[in-house]
Order: structure tokens, then sequence, then C-alpha cells
């Protein structure tokens, strides 16, 4: 009797598309709940993007933390991303887990998340910033653009528009970089699109 497939879930996070957004930053998908420690995107605890923002933009890798409560301030965060104009979504709008754990390597993309839908809904976005390889794997095919190396980008035209598709390291605790390597990659990035 063949192993049953592992449940297939839905995205729990409507994307967060703040008005006159000019990044759009795409991970792969959320971890499980159990692992959250707010309702937004990267809220695991252990996930370095908070902490890389906090770096680049207050000198302090701890600035969107409430250390007291274990959990990230969601709401200094959304405020931060709807000032700096950063939309968040994931590539994944339905996955299979084929293992358990957040890991891009056993998430088996089942539902792509419809792209060109979203930028058609921030028309000032110039920029993907895709948080890993599988991310940046479904937006090179979505728009048949090259995959950038790691820190480096491609560019692709889409409604007119010519974008820029980002390739960052991932912000997961598991891939191999310290967190001070990340957020130069990130502090690069930040500086070309003159953000920071």
């Amino acid at each position: 009797m063949p192993t049953p497939l592992p449940p297939i879930e839905k995205h729990p996070l409507e994307p967060f598309l703040p008005a006159g957004a000019r990044l759009l930053m795409l991970g792969s998908f959320p971890p499980k709940r159990e692992r959250w420690s707010m309702e937004f995107f990267y809220p695991n605890r252990i996930n370095d993007m908070w902490r890389i923002m906090g770096l680049l933009f207050f000198g302090a890798k701890d600035h969107f933390e409430c250390p007291a409560e274990k959990r990230f301030d969601k709401e200094r965060i959304v405020d931060f991303c709807t000032h700096l104009g950063l939309a968040l979504y994931d590539t994944a709008s339905e996955v299979r887990r084929l293992k358990d754990n957040a890991s891009d390597a056993f998430l088996e993309v089942v539902t792509p998340t419809d792209l060109r839908a979203l930028l058609q809904q921030i028309p000032h976005c110039r920029a993907i910033v895709a948080t890993g390889e599988k991310a940046a794997e479904v937006v090179s095919q979505c728009f048949g653009c090259s995959k950038p190396a790691v820190g480096a980008s491609a560019e692709f035209t889409f409604a007119g528009r010519t974008l820029r598709l980002w390739r960052m390291p991932s912000s997961s605790r598991a891939y191999p970089l310290p967190l001070d390597r990340k957020a130069d990659h990130y502090r690069r990035m930040f500086l070309f699109e003159g953000i920071l």
C-alpha cells in the first residue's frame, strides 16, 4: 500500500502590499504555526530576517524583538515595512511538507503564487527580493529570467516595467552564513535600490 501524501497546506496570510511599495520580498512558505511568534511574515523567532532589518536600519539586531515575551513586535514591523515601501508574500500559495519541518528542500510547491497579479497591485515596485533558493527559482521561472547568484540580481520586463530579481541568502538559521554576512548582502541590495 503506498504511503499517503502529506496534506496540502494553504498559505495562512494575505499578501502585505502597502501603497507605494517599491520592493516585493518573497520567501517560499511560512513555517508550521507552532513555530510562529507573531501573525506576520518570517514569524519564527529563530529566523534572522527581522534581526537583519534591525541591524541595517537601526544598528541593533534586537530592534524588533520583545524578549520578555519571546516574540517579534508585529506592529513595529508592519509600520517599518509600510514606511519603507516593502511588500511581503511568498512564492507558494499551497504546499505539501514532505518532512515535518520548514526546510525548502522538503517543500513541494503545489500551487505557485500568481506573482504577476501581485505586481499589478504594486505599480511602483521596481525589484523583487527572493529570500532563498526556492523563492528565486520560482520567480525566475515565472518571469523567464536567469536565477542570479546569491547577492546578485537579474533584470526582467513585466507590463512595460523593467524590474530586478535579487537573490538573497536565506534568513533561516539553517543557512550556513553568519548574521553579519547575511546583512551585508541585504545592505548592498538596499543601497543599490536607494532605500538605505
